[in-house]
């Protein structure tokens, strides 16, 4: 007889997150057992309770979620979360704070459903932020060449010198966007632009977007307006507008929802998963594969 599954959900906020808690719930966890304020120090103890109270071969019944709305805290979590791991004792875990890793996964699976990464330039507005970092690196690895934007050169620069450590074939180019010249020269020749930028903040008018003539896709990840992306629809999924091909946030967001319950589930097909970026895009593509 399978156990019951039982996800552990650490959270460095002051409360829990309900809504990861209520998609939790949606996805077929049994059982749910939530952290707040958790620390990095504080990972070992609560490891060893999801490692030390089932058999090995029950493991894969157990699995940990990391939340909450601060990304680096989150990637602290996981960073200890796997040095408390040994041999066969572990458990899986999923990594998605602040959902930066499932809405990048969903933006660059919804601009693989019209663009050949190998043949694309794109262009990640607010690329020094969590998503924005995230989606540069998906398309970095899947081939596309990526410029990533921020008010700040410098920010730019540093962010895409970490995404090259991770995926030293990236082809990326730190930009820094402070004028409307600026942002002209940035979308000459590109493809794909995604806009990750902060809630209520626009990055791209329209028409600096309509003077884009190369410009296949736009996705805005922003559901607040004004919307990161001026003429983009926040609903908007596949819709075409002056020839371009427009996501909204709540466009993506089905797909985003579609890959979070996945890596869910995922969590208890055996006690070695480690979803990150990669492997949360990964499993995205698999999904997409089967629609």
């Amino acid at each position: 007889m399978s156990k019951a599954k039982i996800l552990v959900q650490l959270d460095p906020d002051p409360h829990a997150s309900v809504f990861d808690a209520v998609v939790a719930v949606d996805a077929g966890v049994d059982h749910l057992l939530q952290y707040h304020q958790v620390t990095a120090d504080q990972v070992r103890d609560l490891v060893h309770g999801t490692m030390f109270t089932r058999g090995i071969n029950d493991l894969s019944s157990t699995a940990i979620f990391v939340g909450g709305s601060n990304v680096a805290a989150g990637e602290a979590l996981l960073s200890a979360i796997e040095k408390t791991f040994f041999g066969p004792m572990r458990v899986s875990v999923l990594m998605d704070a602040n959902g930066a890793n499932t809405t990048a996964a969903a933006a660059v699976v919804a601009a693989g459903r019209h663009l050949d990464f190998s043949q694309t330039q794109a262009l990640v507005l607010a690329g020094t932020g969590p998503v924005g970092q995230r989606a540069a690196r998906l398309l970095s690895a899947a081939g596309a060449r990526v410029r990533l934007a921020s008010r700040d050169p410098m920010r730019a620069a540093s962010a895409c010198e970490a995404i090259r450590a991770r995926v030293p074939s990236a082809q990326l180019e730190p930009i820094g966007i402070q004028a409307d010249t600026q942002l002209q020269a940035a979308l000459e020749g590109t493809q794909l632009v995604i806009a990750a930028g902060a809630a209520g903040i626009q990055l791209l008018d329209e028409a600096s977007r309509q003077s884009c003539k190369s410009l296949q896709v736009a996705i805005d990840l922003n559901a607040v307006p004004p919307v990161g992306i001026e003429g983009i629809e926040v609903m908007d999924a596949a819709v075409e507008r002056q020839g371009v091909i427009g996501y909204g946030a709540i466009g993506v967001g089905g797909t985003k929802m579609k890959i979070h319950k996945a890596a869910l589930r995922r969590l208890f097909v055996d006690n070695e998963q480690i979803l990150d970026a990669e492997a949360i895009y990964s499993l995205g593509c698999e999904l997409e594969a089967q629609s």
